[in-house]
């Protein structure tokens, strides 16, 4: 088996892991007793394999280790966000006092010199904490970079500043395989194309958020690219997914209550129950899907909407007129209810999985 990146990696480690664990149990039951021979082969090719993966990937291979290695991730990501938030605050505390040639030459230089840095650790650290940490802190520069040489130059606010944003940010989470820069990068794709579907309705890009359909080109564009393969990025797909159903039914769900958002003139109350139906339908066809395809995140999201659709209907039908004791009885039953389909699905779901391993 040819293991390409850190998670394959790592999956592999955890593999050994639960193969020790399974046969001492069975070495317990009396269900299968290797001969020593057999025994040292395998512990010795089991050693020399995480021997290799822990020095070309720097995985965890004990349980200790995977604490602590979730330890200096949480610390990575405050320390990140603390000195990304330095450098902001920097910028707007000295700014005034720096002549335009200073500002300027700090404004191209800081994102350049700043990228250089994660790149050299990126080299030097396989585990990549410090990349990602610096990576961040590159991003927000290059933010600075583009809002303040605009304020300084007088340039006319643009969609497209968010567009050059999502591409750098889209450039520091492949090279880094951070998540937290993929988001960014996600954000600021996601604000530029609905900016740009508010240019296209007729509107003025800035009010891009007072039409929440504004977001569906941009839930539709990051679902499909979810679907592309990331074999070197397997975490990648998932938050592509997550990103691109909370931009869909986030939206949904405000039209299914507010109904004059809607760049659509036909009624408050019909424009309300069409996106009610919408909400309720879509929600249960990805969760569907989810399961069908192996996307928990995609059933987990798309059940938590389902849900928001639903109790948000029953408040409006029966809150007024229902005894509190029934309404909250109604929402139990409904909970076991869908607790009873989702448990159906996953039934057919493994089934399935079943009768393919056959």
């Amino acid at each position: 088996m040819q293991i390409g990146n850190k998670t394959e990696a790592q999956q592999r480690a955890d593999q050994i892991d639960a193969f020790r664990s399974e046969l001492e149990s069975l070495r317990k039951e009396q269900v299968l007793m290797l001969e020593p021979l057999q025994e040292q082969a395998v512990r010795r090719y089991h050693r020399r394999l995480l021997g290799k993966l822990s020095a070309g990937f720097d995985i965890d291979t004990t349980n200790r280790q995977k604490q602590l290695s979730l330890g200096m991730g949480i610390t990575s990501s405050i320390g990140a966000m603390g000195l990304a938030a330095s450098v902001f605050f920097f910028y707007y505390q000295y700014w005034g006092f720096l002549a335009l040639k200073t500002q300027v030459t700090m404004l191209v230089s800081m994102p350049f010199a700043v990228l250089l840095l994660t790149v050299i650790m990126a080299w030097m650290e396989k585990s990549g904490y410090f990349a990602k940490l610096f990576a961040l802190i590159a991003f927000v520069c290059f933010v600075l970079n583009l809002s303040m040489l605009g304020q300084i130059f007088n340039i006319a606010p643009s969609p497209l500043a968010m567009l050059i944003w999502s591409v750098f940010g889209f450039l520091l989470a492949y090279a880094v395989q951070s998540r937290f820069m993929l988001s960014m990068g996600i954000v600021s794709f996601a604000g530029f194309l609905s900016a740009q579907t508010a240019t296209w309705c007729g509107s003025y890009w800035i009010s891009f958020g007072e039409r929440p359909e504004n977001f569906f080109p941009a839930a539709l564009g990051l679902f499909l690219i979810s679907l592309i393969p990331h074999r070197w990025y397997p975490k990648f797909s998932a938050l592509y997914r997550v990103f691109a159903l909370l931009l869909f039914f986030l939206p949904v769900l405000i039209l299914a209550n507010y109904g004059q958002a809607s760049y659509v003139d036909y009624g408050v109350d019909l424009i309300e129950m069409f996106y009610q139906v919408v909400g309720f339908v879509l929600a249960g066809v990805m969760i569907v899907l989810g399961i069908l395809f192996g996307w928990p995140e995609v059933v987990n999201t798309a059940n938590t909407f389902f849900t928001l659709f639903l109790y948000t209907k029953f408040y409006d039908w029966w809150w007024e007129w229902l005894p509190k004791y029934q309404f909250f009885l109604l929402v139990g039953l409904t909970a076991i209810l869908m607790l009873v389909v989702l448990k159906r699905l996953r039934l057919v779901s493994v089934r399935r999985k079943a009768e393919a391993a056959l």
